[in-house]
């Protein structure tokens, strides 16, 4: 078994999450291998992986070139675990590793993908509660494909689920998406999300904006039909009035010009042409980027994982 591990500077809680799924591991009647991706961490954190992996055996580091995001790390953890089962875990203590063995009994019944579902959010302030709970519903109207609500990263992947995210291509990734679109026999956990054990995140709201729009851009093509149907219908009711003011010109005459409702209507229509420029300007930058062609990720340094047993130890 696999487990992944993306990092951003997380020196403060690492060497205790290390030490719990350490302890879980211990007790798992498989082989295990542990891949951590220091995702350019700026702090002490790639030190601190380092003695994990001399220390235990099951640790290996792959160290990114720089900061690529956590679904770019998230990809190049999946790319190098060998497991036949991969099991990806954030490092701040928020998805407990105590989970792993319900999971990994859930793949031994023949699930290929085992799904941890929050059971609540109570850890997590209203606002983040309310816009994370507003956007799992629009991208759920939005996308064509079924992404499980208040469901993250943590989750366990079988190798042939593995093997099928690695043949997807694209630079603009919203894994929680494509762990959706690839299919397969899924199976359900809930459980109670801790908070953060320490240190801060690094996902402001600035950055969570950004994310939705990738995962919506990335998986529906329902903002460019909207915005079609509200030029359509913007045009119409134009065209219809354009007719009304012209008509009524011609009967009765028109002596005191609209300019009140000729700035509103100028503005109006401006702004909604604005508006339609700047979806369709969000689907051509990730045209853009896809079409270079760029790789993935760099990696400046990759400790593998030796050869071990269940307790780490060199075998």
């Amino acid at each position: 078994m696999s487990v992944v591990v993306p990092v951003h500077d997380e020196e403060e809680v690492l060497p205790e999450f290390q030490r719990r799924l350490a302890a879980v591991l211990d007790a798992l009647d498989c082989d295990a291998e542990v891949v951590y991706v220091n995702d350019g961490s700026t702090d002490r954190s790639l030190a601190l992986l380092a003695g994990f992996h001399r220390d235990d055996g099951r640790v290996g580091v792959i160290d990114l070139s720089r900061n690529f995001g956590k679904e770019i790390a998230m990809t190049a953890g999946l790319d190098a675990a060998a497991g036949d089962a991969v099991i990806v875990i954030d490092a701040d203590l928020q998805d407990p590793p105590e989970c792993i063995p319900e999971m990994v009994e859930a793949w031994r019944e023949g699930s290929e993908i085992v799904l941890m579902r929050r059971r609540n959010r109570e850890q997590e302030g209203f606002l983040k509660r309310s816009t994370a709970k507003a956007f799992y519903r629009v991208i759920g109207r939005m996308s064509t494909i079924d992404i499980p609500a208040d469901v993250g990263d943590f989750r366990l992947l079988s190798r042939r689920a593995v093997g099928a995210l690695q043949r997807f291509p694209e630079r603009s990734r919203f894994m929680k998406g494509l762990f959706a679109w690839i299919g397969f026999r899924s199976h359900e956990i809930e459980y109670d999300r801790d908070r953060r054990f320490a240190g801060k995140t690094s996902w402001n709201y600035w950055r969570l904006w950004n994310f939705a729009l990738e995962g919506i851009t990335s998986f529906s093509a329902a903002p460019l039909k909207i915005a079609s149907y509200i030029g359509f219908s913007t045009a119409l009711v134009a065209f219809i009035y354009g007719a009304y003011v012209i008509g009524k010109t011609l009967l009765i005459g028109n002596p005191v010009p609209g300019y009140p409702t000729l700035v509103t209507l100028i503005l109006f229509l401006g702004g909604l042409q604005l508006m339609a420029l700047g979806i369709i300007g969000e689907y051509l930058a990730r045209m853009f980027v896809e079409v270079k062609q760029r790789p993935l990720y760099l990696v400046q340094q990759h400790l593998a994982p030796r050869r071990t047993g269940t307790n780490g130890r060199d075998s």
